[in-house]
């Protein structure tokens, strides 16, 4: 058995992770996949030499540098039994602060509520593609992370040009009392999830990306509870535009990445 480790610059999000896996699932002399996001490097265990692997990884663009192949005796790899219910547990807490969000954001004329309710969508899309990379099944993912990445460009367009259109007309001041007490809520449900993922203590890489997507969830969680403070004391609608155009950015440069799976 061979271990070849690769440095690769660019690998800090679920988006690149799902991407290697797909781009060297057809490769049958590879064993396993075992990434280490900390140091951003991935160590492929295979059978046969690594000149092919090499040349998958280096065609997707992100800062690959082979560092060494080696000689192993490791044969067994361990593998999670309670990831697929750990998942479909924070994809479901996701959804359904996404439902909360959609709804209390357009009720309160909150762009950074409806913002990060699309954030929270996204992380729904991500954790649904993490399952289906345990269960290996590479065709079905593909179509589902195309789908989900359209739906969320066309979802984040579609709110940044009403975010431009509050911009250039006179709008009422969202309420502010819903913006944080619906942020402090969805706040919990994501360092609930983070609690969950990080209790598992997965090292495998589907599930050290959903770590580090929750921990971006809950400073924008935090930066909607700020801008929601600012409505209030400035007594201005724009705070609220301006996280929501930030948290948009944001779905939109998730969405691209997601695209990059199919």
């Amino acid at each position: 058995m061979l271990k070849t480790v690769f440095h690769i610059s660019k690998m800090d999000c679920p988006s690149e992770e799902n991407l290697i896996r797909m781009k060297l699932n057809d490769f049958t002399t590879i064993k396993n996949l075992d990434f280490d996001l900390s140091k951003r490097e991935l160590t492929v265990y295979h059978t046969e030499n690594s000149v092919q692997i090499e040349q998958s990884i280096n065609d997707l663009g992100l800062g690959a540098k082979k560092i060494g192949t080696y000689q192993t005796t490791q044969t067994s790899f361990k593998e999670q039994t309670n990831q697929k219910k750990l998942l479909w547990t924070v994809l479901l807490i996701n959804f359904i602060f996404f439902l909360i969000e959609i709804t209390t954001g357009l009720f309160s004329k909150s762009m950074g509520l409806v913002s990060d309710s699309l954030d929270m969508l996204a992380d729904s899309f991500v954790y649904g593609i993490s399952l289906f990379a345990i269960s290996g099944t590479v065709t079905r993912k593909k179509r589902v992370a195309k789908t989900a990445g359209y739906f969320q460009i066309t979802l984040a367009i579609i709110g940044l040009l009403e975010v431009i259109r509050r911009f250039a007309t006179s709008e009422t001041i969202p309420h502010f009392s819903t913006m944080i007490i619906v942020s402090i809520f969805a706040l919990i449900g994501n360092i609930t999830c983070l609690y969950l993922l990080q209790k598992s203590r997965s090292k495998e890489a589907h599930m050290q990306a959903s770590m580090i997507f929750t921990s971006n969830d809950i400073v924008i969680n935090s930066g909607v509870i700020i801008a929601g403070i600012l409505v209030n004391w400035l007594n201005s609608v724009y705070p609220d535009l301006i996280i929501g155009t930030i948290v948009f950015i944001i779905v939109i440069q998730g969405a691209i990445r997601i695209l990059k799976l199919g």
